[in-house]
């Protein structure tokens, strides 16, 4: 689903959040790295999601995707070249930066939905991504995910 309406800015205190959210790290982690409690990442992580317009199951490589699309957030730098990704890689990529339903991803990256995890577990050895949301971090590192906001396709997530 996708809204005319703008992105609202984040506050410092969500950016904050956010940043470490675009850095890799899972709630539990933002909230043992800021001292905040449990509770209150959830709830800034929800807040974030209102803010780019993200549905309430909207996974953390969508939020992630548009963290970084939205420039709510820096957009990270590459550690290292980036691999030489097939086409069919390179869909599966923006399949999971754009959609949160392993069904919408299927759909998007034109993979049977039975043959989508083992493409996306094959990307995330070739990529040495640790999990989907990293793998997006590394792929805006890499610039071989867009930047820019209109170019998202405006899939449900």
């Amino acid at each position: 689903m996708t809204t005319s309406a703008p992105i609202t800015p984040l506050t410092p205190t969500l950016q904050r959040v956010a940043q470490h959210l675009a850095n890799g790290l899972t709630a539990k982690e933002i909230a043992a790295e800021t001292s905040l409690s449990a509770m209150t990442v959830r709830q800034y992580m929800r807040d974030i999601r209102e803010s780019l317009h993200c549905p309430p199951r909207c996974k953390p490589p969508v939020i992630v995707h548009r963290l970084f699309t939205t420039q709510q957030v820096a957009s990270p730098t590459a550690d290292r070249p980036a691999p030489s990704l097939t086409p069919d890689q390179r869909l599966l990529l923006r399949a999971v930066a754009e959609h949160s339903d392993p069904r919408d991803i299927a759909v998007a990256a034109k993979l049977a939905p039975a043959d989508q995890r083992a493409a996306l577990d094959q990307l995330l050895a070739d990529t040495g991504a640790r999990d989907t949301a990293h793998l997006v971090i590394l792929a805006h590192g890499w610039k071989l995910l867009p930047t820019d906001p209109a170019a998202r396709s405006g899939a449900s997530q």
